[in-house]
């Protein structure tokens, strides 16, 4: 496994850690998330290893996580964290969703991209010695977009959220 897969998994992990079982959509999507990774990372290594070995089935498994995973963004996850910031009358919270919002549309576009460049076998054929460096660019791109969705659920969610059990004893105690 490669140190950038290493990195993402661990970021993965401690966004898991950060705001796991505080809201269930949001747990699942983080799953999706480390789903997604470990997939791209067996992708990679298969490139790295022999790239005319790559099969379209292999890229598909990962396109179809990818689009999954966006797709739940854009129409589970953001709306519901805006609905809670709108619930909550956080203004500031709804206009950084605004922000982060309009920048992770360009790792959407990215990623529609490379759907479609591998959506067909004839495509998948003719594009298979761009898949290195298509999957340099949506690792720079996914580790760019999984650091704006952890702000917005930083901002959006846990803001709104109570204090687990154990830090609202350790704020009552003298």
């Amino acid at each position: 496994m490669s140190r950038e897969g290493q990195a993402m998994l661990e970021e993965c992990k401690t966004a898991l850690e950060r705001w796991g079982g505080v809201h269930r959509l949001i747990d699942r999507w983080l799953d999706q998330r480390r789903e997604l990774l470990v997939t791209f990372m067996d992708l990679k290594e298969a490139c790295d290893a022999e790239l005319e070995a790559v099969e379209k089935p292999q890229i598909d498994a990962f396109s179809e996580l990818l689009m999954d995973y966006i797709s739940a963004g854009h129409f589970e996850i953001y709306p519901q964290l805006r609905e809670e910031a709108t619930a909550f009358h956080d203004h500031d919270a709804l206009a950084l969703a605004d922000k982060l919002l309009q920048r992770l549309e360009m790792s959407t576009e990215l990623v529609l991209a490379f759907d479609e460049d591998f959506s067909t076998p004839s495509r998948c054929q003719h594009y298979l010695s761009r898949l290195p460096a298509w999957l340099d660019r949506l690792a720079k791109g996914l580790g760019e977009r999984f650091s704006l969705e952890d702000q917005l659920i930083e901002r959006l969610h846990a803001a709104h959220s109570p204090p687990p059990a154990s830090q609202a004893a350790a704020r009552l105690s003298p």
